[in-house]
């Protein structure tokens, strides 16, 4: 009998499922719209359940936070998430009820980076950081070919900034304002700029200059802690190219030569995969949950 291996990337907006067979080639992907968990849930049960003999492992990477503490009580939980209905659900637990596989389970950034590493724009190389830049920030880091985990995943995305001496904006972020998200993502963009959305925003405009300040003054922390060979960009506000030569050079400006780097236009990179950096995470996490 053949095996088969499913992948979860539930996000905030929709959940996309797949079943890949042993060579992780897809046969059938689908979307489900992320609504509250009765709904949502009984649509992924029933899409898996169509392959459940030959289903052994499923990897899923989800939205948060969530709980990846394996010693904790509410361990494969959403946790504390301001999404309608989804706080301290037990999503793992629910998925082990109906289906008896092995299971990897970490964040939705957590199953891109490892998409990017294995198969995207960090391939061949042993490290990475994967940062999304849209309606919040996230952040998803593999070292040595594993995913980083600790107490709990990592929270890239509220890094307190030093603020760019022209910015004026109080935060976005309801918890501590000047943090990476509450500074570049896309909803402190839009109120920097009095409500204009950042799609309409001329890219010569200053406020990109802002912005980029702060996106490289996060790969200056992350090279200065971590030193992972390649930095990724994904998410809507990453999809401003004139964002990239911007970014390296205010990297490069911050950083004053005090550390070595590859070459930055080779460091500091957009998604390869894009929109399937996740996915093939989740299902190579899924192949070695079963090899492990």
């Amino acid at each position: 009998m053949s095996k088969l291996y499913g992948a979860i990337e539930a996000g905030g907006t929709k959940f996309v499922c797949a079943v890949a067979d042993e060579d992780l080639k897809v046969i059938e992907r689908v979307s489900i719209k992320t609504t509250v968990p009765a709904e949502t849930m009984a649509d992924v049960f029933k899409f898996f359940e169509k392959y459940q003999t030959e289903l052994v492992a499923i990897g899923i990477a989800s939205f948060g936070p969530i709980d990846v503490n394996r010693k904790s009580e509410t361990y494969g939980y959403i946790t504390n998430t301001p999404k309608p209905g989804w706080k301290n659900y037990d999503f793992l637990g629910e998925m082990k009820k109906r289906f008896d596989v092995a299971y990897a389970w970490t964040t939705d950034v957590n199953g891109a980076a490892y998409g990017e590493l294995k198969k995207g724009a960090a391939y061949g190389k042993d490290s990475c950081v994967y940062l999304t830049v849209g309606t919040g920030i996230g952040g998803g880091v593999v070292i040595n070919g594993k995913v980083i985990e600790g107490y709990q995943h990592p929270e890239i995305g509220h890094i307190v900034m030093r603020r760019h001496p022209k910015d004026q904006y109080v935060g976005h972020c309801p918890f501590h304002q000047d943090c990476l998200e509450g500074l570049a993502a896309g909803p402190a963009i839009e109120a920097r700029q009095g409500g204009i959305k950042a799609y309409d925003i001329p890219k010569d405009d200053e406020a990109w200059e802002i912005v980029a300040y702060y996106l490289a003054q996060a790969c200056v922390d992350l090279t200065l802690i971590l030193s992972p060979e390649k930095i990724i960009f994904g998410g809507g506000v990453s999809k401003q190219e004139q964002l990239f030569p911007m970014i390296r050079r205010s990297f490069a400006e911050q950083m004053k030569d005090y550390v070595s780097t590859p070459d930055l236009d080779d460091y500091i990179v957009h998604v390869q995969l894009g929109d399937d950096a996740g996915i093939t995470g989740c299902l190579l996490l899924a192949k070695e949950a079963v090899e492990q």
